[in-house]
């Protein structure tokens, strides 16, 4: 018998509908709908447009209904990390959803770290420190005379959890998306009081934990009505999409995985946190993932963003590029003529994006690159370069060699940028599939549903199910010269 699941992936920049058919041997994976999510700035605070993402989510499961004859068995939903809606106690939504790019957590980023230092709550959360994360959101409503919403509001959910109390009526906190909100205590396994306490947050306004796997409700009936189809269960999967995208690298023994869209999380996977002075030297995150030794230690890179950012400026000049066309204007140009730390806080927020890179140039180097093939090979070869240092460091973390990487997500499918990474780090890259988070979404779905009976059997399903391509590193001297000199100018511990 088939079974047919629906994933709901919600990414930085678009939004996406999967249906998934299991035959017992094989998952085939379709999109049945997809549409662009664009962050929006008013008054200088930038917003998600979460009323027109519902929708979406809506006419992707009405599609996904139909097409399978109204045989859904279930559906998972995941998204990017941190942002966050409030609900009274009839679900009812309060408030709009800013985007983890708004301005606000920078704003009073000293107040932030004046209540409980960033080595404090590294060592309590064991999460990066960054202002995008959900605690430093909250934080920073508090501090601009916000603080009615965290006492007076009847739960706080993050993005996917949101989305499934509009569908199910039922107020969850997935246990992956929960880890990364500088909110979790791994070593209690539940939300962690000193810093909630610090911050005057309410635990009370922080749904239960619930982990991957667990049935949260069916659709609801009159929802279902409207929409002309029959109900069915939501699972709670791993919900952060970084943690979704992890579990479908086909990969044996130890590896490190890149999970590559508008964010790059380098990582890899281990057995329980490590939270220690170089985790937090470094910036690493620990990230809850399925249960197992699937605990994940990420470090966060800028990622395609900045190509996406290029892709908008162009477009903005009536000059759009897909990504093929801009990797083909890279291979055009002069190799290591320009490097950037694609982590600088200016690549941070939207606008204008090769200005900012031509900005940086001018500083590092004197001399700025002018055409676009420049500017986007100096991208490629800059996130190239840092993986090579992210991967190093989480091998000297965890204390182990990480002899292969994987990429996964729609990056996998940039074939220049997969070669820089093999090249620029003398390994070999295993790339796909990329429809990764929608494969990872899937997974847990069926093992939910008794059909797989853990990860690694449904890791051999994507690998039997999907694109997986191989490439081999080229000229390792040529890249470590200019490894060590990326470092130098960067100051890159």
């Amino acid at each position: 018998m088939t079974i047919n699941t629906l994933a709901f992936d919600l990414g930085g920049s678009s939004g996406k509908v999967f249906l998934g058919s299991y035959s017992g041997s094989r998952l085939s994976v379709q999109k049945v709908h997809s549409f662009k999510n664009n962050s929006t700035a008013i008054n200088d605070s930038l917003f998600w447009d979460i009323i027109s993402i519902y929708s979406n989510l809506l006419e992707g499961i009405q599609k996904a209904s139909v097409q399978s004859g109204g045989r859904i068995s279930s559906a998972g939903l995941d998204s990017f990390s941190n942002d966050f809606g409030f609900i009274d106690t009839f679900g009812s939504l309060l408030s709009p959803v800013h985007c983890y790019r708004d301005g606000r957590s920078t704003r009073y980023q000293a107040q932030i770290d004046g209540i409980m230092p960033p080595p404090l709550r590294h060592r309590l959360s064991g999460n990066q420190v960054a202002p995008s994360n959900t605690l430093m959101h909250l934080a920073a409503m508090a501090q601009s005379g916000q603080a009615f919403l965290l006492q007076n509001a009847h739960k706080m959910l993050l993005v996917p959890d949101l989305l499934i109390q509009f569908i199910t009526g039922q107020a969850v906190s997935e246990y992956t998306i929960s880890s990364v909100s500088e909110m979790y205590d791994f070593r209690k396994k539940g939300w962690n009081r000193e810093i909630l306490s610090a911050y005057q947050i309410p635990e009370t306004l922080l749904a239960p934990i619930v982990h991957p796997g667990t049935f949260v409700g069916g659709m609801k009936k009159g929802l279902c009505d409207s929409l002309h189809i029959p109900s069915f269960p939501v699972v709670s999967v791993c919900e952060h999409d970084t943690a979704s995208a992890y579990l479908s690298a086909p990969c044996a023994g130890d590896c490190a995985i890149i999970s590559s869209g508008t964010w790059s999380l380098v990582g890899t996977e281990v057995a329980s946190p490590i939270i220690n002075e170089y985790t937090y030297l470094y910036n690493i995150a620990n990230e809850g993932g399925y249960h197992g030794a699937h605990h994940r230690m990420v470090k966060s890179i800028m990622g395609l963003w900045i190509l996406q950012e290029i892709q908008s400026c162009l477009a903005s000049q009536n000059h759009s590029l897909s990504f093929d066309e801009l990797g083909e204007l890279a291979r055009g140009a002069k190799p290591f003529a320009f490097l950037i730390d694609p982590d600088d806080i200016a690549f941070f927020r939207p606008g204008n994006m090769p200005q900012k890179i031509q900005e940086k140039c001018r500083e590092k180097y004197g001399a700025t690159p002018e055409s676009t093939g420049e500017i986007v090979r100096c991208v490629l070869e800059s996130l190239a370069l840092k993986y090579r240092w992210a991967v190093e460091r989480l091998e000297h973390v965890a204390g182990k060699k990480l002899p292969v990487i994987h990429i996964v997500g729609g990056g996998s499918q940039d074939r220049f940028l997969c070669q820089l990474t093999a090249d620029a780090s003398n390994k070999p890259v295993v790339a796909g599939p990329a429809d990764a988070t929608a494969f990872g979404n899937m997974m847990v779905q069926l093992i939910a549903h008794g059909e797989l009976s853990g990860i690694e059997e449904g890791r051999e399903l994507v690998r039997l199910s999907s694109d997986i391509r191989e490439y081999t590193p080229c000229r390792p001297e040529v890249w470590d010269e200019v490894y060590e000199d990326f470092k130098a100018r960067y100051q890159l511990p």
